[in-house]
């Protein structure tokens, strides 16, 4: 029977349609209980590589027939070799390329929506890390917002779209992946924004993105209006688009909100975090609708691959919105607290331009889910 690869892609567009499939993890049960691929119609497995070097027998009746299977692994090496072994038992399957390693780096472009007058914004999934970056298009120009180090994806998505990247912004600076924002705005000549308050450490030049600043994109001025909102970090800010799209960056998620205590200053930020959520994002229009920098879970995907909601909706629905107490609302972020993200400290300094990895050691340092928000 037939083995085949299939692409990081390819499983990604499984997961959002929601298809029903079986995976046959081989990795290490430690590693399959900290990070996996997630979705709502799948079947799991979990047998590591060295338990099926004799064999696949044992596991071959808890293998469907009737729906697609596909092995995976950390890097697609162990997941060929189990899938062979499961052909010459008489199985199709397939294998996922490159392995885990592919899918902690596929992002899923989705269009978002069209902007007032002209052009759009779309929405870049990293379906295997909760990662979302943007892109703002008007008029021939450009904007890429909270940019992942995959920066070919967003310089070639503008090509194809027709455009040129203009400005590159981070709405703070991140601790659980590496920005591709400022290697994006060095390859385009273009402007990088970071917040002055999240930059007292970087080592690199930048354009201060503060409070009520404006920036265009395109002649038909589409506004990114900079919105100080800290509490993730001290310096987070987040982005009003066309009066229709609110940019949160890592302070509000759509099932949760961002957890402060990455630089080590939970108690000092608990503080800046309930003030942004409970007095500034209340006097902004209710019917915005929230694209935040992360997702927490694969149920937060809408139909079409995309993670939005209405503010009004998370003001309604987000826990972590409605803690009418003070005291119980700094006791659920501080002392709920998920474990804090692989190599945090190194990917801050990374992002502060103090060390520079190799590739290899980027992808590394960013393996695993994400870990930014509290619920």
């Amino acid at each position: 029977m037939t083995v085949t690869a299939m692409t990081a892609g390819e499983l990604a567009k499984k997961v959002i349609a929601k298809e029903s499939f079986f995976i046959l993890d081989v990795r290490n049960e430690d590693a399959f209980e900290d990070w996996k691929v997630e979705g709502e119609n799948i079947q799991y497995m979990n047998v590591p590589y060295f338990d099926l070097l004799d064999g696949v027998e044992d596991v071959l009746d808890q293998i469907p027939t009737d729906k697609d299977v596909v092995v995976i692994c950390a890097k697609e090496g162990s997941s060929i070799f189990v899938a062979e072994m499961l052909s010459e038992e008489g199985r199709n399957v397939h294998y996922l390329q490159v392995g885990m390693k592919a899918w902690s780096e596929h992002l899923e472009p989705v269009k978002v929506g069209d902007l007032k007058d002209g052009g759009a914004i779309y929405q870049f999934v990293r379906i295997g890390k909760g990662c979302l970056s943007y892109m703002v298009v008007s008029d021939g120009e450009a904007a890429v917002i909270d940019a992942t180090r995959m920066t070919d994806v967003f310089m070639n998505y503008a090509n194809e779209l027709g455009v040129t990247i203009t400005n590159v912004l981070d709405t703070h600076l991140h601790a659980d992946h590496i920005s591709g924002g400022r290697k994006i705005a060095e390859a385009v000549n273009g402007v990088y924004w970071l917040p002055p308050k999240d930059a007292t450490e970087v080592v690199f030049e930048y354009e201060p993105l503060e409070d009520g600043r404006t920036i265009s994109v395109g002649n038909t001025k589409i506004d990114i209006q900079a919105l100080y909102s800290p509490g993730h970090t001290i310096g987070s800010t987040s982005f009003i688009v066309d009066d229709a799209y609110l940019l949160s960056g890592d302070i509000l998620f759509i099932d949760s909100i961002g957890r402060p205590d990455l630089a080590g200053l939970a108690e000092d930020w608990v503080g800046d975090l309930r003030e942004t959520l409970y007095r500034r994002y209340r006097e902004l229009a209710e019917d915005l609708m929230v694209l935040p920098a992360h997702f927490m879970m694969i149920e937060e995907l809408n139909a079409d691959g995309s993670v939005a909601e209405k503010l009004g909706t998370l003001f309604a629905k987000n826990h972590g919105l409605n803690i009418e107490d003070e005291a119980e609302f700094r006791e659920m972020v501080t002392g709920n607290l998920p474990p804090q993200p692989n190599a945090y400290q190194e990917i801050r300094q990374t992002n502060m331009g103090k060390v520079v990895p190799d590739e290899e050691t980027q992808r590394e340092m960013e393996i695993g889910p994400n870990r930014c928000a509290v619920r």
